[in-house]
Parts: structure tokens; sequence; C-alpha cells
């Protein structure tokens, strides 16, 4: 059975457009998917890339178009200016590093639904109350926010480490721990799929 490294962050519009393809995908091959949330701007400064608020206006106005003219292709609501963007990914990602440990709930749904409550929904995904009630609306223990903050910490950091080492370098980026084969971004998840046909 093929094992997939999910790295992503969890306000990275472009894994929210991913939806639930990857699930699909994995399911479809039988692979097992390990979610790997990681502090994505930093991720950009130990690799090369450059946050979005430093970067050229010609690639934010090109993003500007890209990312709507994605979600209008996927059938997926987007606002392209959320209110609580950026925000504080660590609360976020230490919630689903806590219900990947804990087990128990939808935990493809819980990353979505952080994903979905930033670019779609204008909450903010970084407030304990919003991540208690995404915990609980994906059948984990709200108290994971709490409960969660150590091993989250030390995860969420070893994560942002892993990723530099296996070559990842933006959201979401899917790596095949059996094969070595990296896939940066959502538009590149048929190649994925083909990869995994193939093993």
């Amino acid at each position: 059975m093929a094992s997939i490294d999910y790295y992503f962050g969890t306000i990275s519009p472009w894994s929210y457009l991913a939806g639930s393809r990857l699930e699909e995908i994995a399911q479809k091959h039988g692979a097992s998917i390990t979610y790997k949330p990681l502090d994505l701007l930093q991720l950009f400064d130990r690799t090369g890339g450059v946050r979005p608020a430093s970067r050229h206006p010609s690639r934010m106005e090109y993003r500007a178009q890209e990312l709507p003219r994605w979600a209008d292709h996927l059938g997926l609501p987007l606002n392209l200016k959320p209110a609580h963007w950026p925000v504080n990914m660590a609360p976020s990602s230490y919630a689903v590093i806590a219900a990947q440990q804990a087990g128990g709930g939808d935990l493809a749904g819980l990353v979505q639904g952080f994903l979905r409550a930033c670019w779609a929904e204008e909450r903010d995904i970084s407030d304990d109350a919003v991540i208690r009630e995404i915990l609980a609306a994906h059948g984990f223990d709200a108290g994971l926010a709490d409960s969660g903050l150590f091993v989250g910490a030390e995860t969420y950091g070893r994560n942002l480490e892993q990723a530099v080492e296996v070559g990842a370098f933006g959201s979401p980026f899917y790596v095949v721990r059996d094969s070595g084969q990296r896939f940066w971004g959502q538009d590149r998840l048929d190649f994925l799929d083909r990869h995994l046909a193939s093993l």
C-alpha cells in the first residue's frame, strides 16, 4: 500500500481548491495519507520562495485571476480577499495534528473544514471558538484544541524540517513515500493519480 505525505498550510488557497480529490485518489488506489500541516511562510523562507506580501505585483495580479478561475472550474466558492487572512496557522495546525493522533473522526473533513472556513466562510481559523466548532463538526473532541498544544507544537516544527528535507517548497505538496515522487499543487493531482496506478 502506497503512503502519501501531504504537506500543507491551513491558510493555503491552493490546498483549499484541492477539495477532497486527494482522499478520493488515495481511496481509489488503497493508499494512506499522513497529514503534515506546517508553517507555510517559514517554508517559503527556507526554500527560496517569496511570501505573498513581498511578491511582485504582476505575480499577485495573476494570482488574483487564477484563483477565481480554478474555483469556478472546480465549482467551489471562494472569497479572493477573506476577512481573516493571513492569520496564525499554528492553532488550526495543532488541532489537525492532535486529531490525527487521536483518531475517531473525519480527518480529511477537518482539514478541508479549516481551509473552507478561511476561504469561503469568512471565519478566523486562529480563533479558539472556531477551532473547537470545526473539531466538533467533524467528530472530534473539541478539547483537542487545548490538550494537543504541546504535541502539536513539537510536530508542527518537525513537519517543517521534514518538508525541507524531502524537497517540499509549497502547498499543497504531496510526496509518495514509497517512490520518492513529489507533486506540487492541486493541479498535479491527476499526475499523482497516474503515478499511484503505476505502482
